[in-house]
């Protein structure tokens, strides 16, 4: 009998791309100079861990798939089998348009590797459990928000197909009780049509006892650590909530991640975009790819520190002297976001009224 050889793939890399999906992953593994095999497997880190144990004893592995509908699972489950891996956003993958034009999971996956190999991806930061449990608790009580400002703007139209008065008290953006009294006891339409009034007013009322059923949740949760310190900060600054508090640490994460306040500001999409070709420079506005949750409150916190903070409703006025009030207010929230960002570092509140 022959003598068995050992394999050994000790200080050798091996990169694994995935084109991850709900019911299959579709794998290609590449060595430093060639691709070894692609194929598809069921959406299982232990199975791709013991193959590669089999195949590539003691080499360094890494592995790699597109942020998607399956979320940070799949990290999460290459990690715990020992596959150390990255996410990275989709359209930060380099792609050709032969690429884009003949585009199939087997191309993806391939791409995938052969791209870590050559270090051009960009890894995207991994919250931690905890935290995407509560950022999801936070972008609940948004969805929420956003379905019963839905609901009041049917309940409004129907007032105008049916030509009754909206009641004072659901004029403004806060409808009071009085005002929803009043649509519960409208008369004269057909009963039909009554029925569809009564049906979005209770799905109104649902939806606002569910969203303060979060909301309490959310500020019981920022009682507890890690939150406590960080919210009772960020709090002292005018126009932050406790809600505003916990969608910044949440969607924010550690401040130490980010190199400089420009970096967060990118991040947040608090900053310019412009297309240029030869000697023409056309400015395109805010540019869209921070995200939107953060850039959207931030706004919000910064017209309501300017009507609170002397020292920002000074300088508000000032460039709105020389501009639109529209970009003095992507100005002030410039400011605003350093204020947040100073009152994490330091850990200490913030003091209205004094220029930082």
């Amino acid at each position: 009998m022959g003598k068995q050889t050992t394999v050994d793939w000790t200080g050798q890399s091996i990169f694994i791309g995935i084109d991850v999906h709900v019911q299959s992953w579709l794998v290609s593994i590449h060595t430093a100079t060639l691709e070894h095999k692609t194929f598809s497997q069921a959406p299982d880190a232990g199975s791709l861990a013991r193959y590669l144990a089999r195949h590539f004893p003691g080499a360094t592995l890494q592995a790699v798939y597109e942020a998607g509908v399956c979320g940070f699972a799949p990290y999460r489950h290459l990690e715990a089998a020992g596959i150390p891996c990255v996410v990275v956003h989709p359209p930060d993958v380099p792609t050709t348009d032969k690429q884009r034009r003949r585009k199939t999971d087997r191309r993806d996956a391939r791409k995938l590797a052969h791209d870590l190999r050559a270090g051009q991806l960009t890894p995207i930061a991994v919250p931690s459990p905890e935290r995407e449990a509560d950022r999801s608790l936070v972008r609940l009580r948004a969805t929420l928000t956003k379905e019963r400002t839905r609901v009041k703007n049917r309940i409004k139209s129907w007032c105008r197909l049916w030509a009754v008065p909206i009641p004072a008290g659901c004029q403004s953006p806060r409808w009071s009780q009085a005002g929803r009294a009043a649509l519960r006891s409208v008369t004269g339409p057909p009963d039909s049509a009554i029925s569809v009034l009564q049906t979005q007013m209770d799905t109104l009322a649902a939806l606002t006892a569910h969203r303060q059923a979060v909301t309490d949740q959310i500020a019981a949760v920022a009682q507890r650590a890690p939150y406590q310190e960080s919210v009772s900060l960020l709090t002292s600054i005018p126009g932050i909530s406790v809600v505003s508090a916990m969608t910044w640490l949440t969607e924010l994460g550690p401040l130490e991640r980010f190199a400089a306040f420009d970096t967060v500001c990118s991040y947040v999409g608090l900053v310019p975009g412009e297309h240029s070709s030869g000697e023409t420079t056309t400015p395109t506005g805010l540019d869209r790819r921070g995200n939107p949750r953060l850039r959207h409150l931030l706004i919000q916190n910064a017209w309501t520190a300017v009507r609170k903070d002397p020292a920002l409703l000074q300088r508000y006025e000032q460039l709105q002297a020389r501009m639109p009030k529209q970009q003095a207010i992507i100005r002030i929230a410039r400011k605003v976001l350093r204020r947040l960002c100073r009152v994490l570092r330091t850990r200490e509140p913030y003091v209205c009224g004094v220029v930082h």
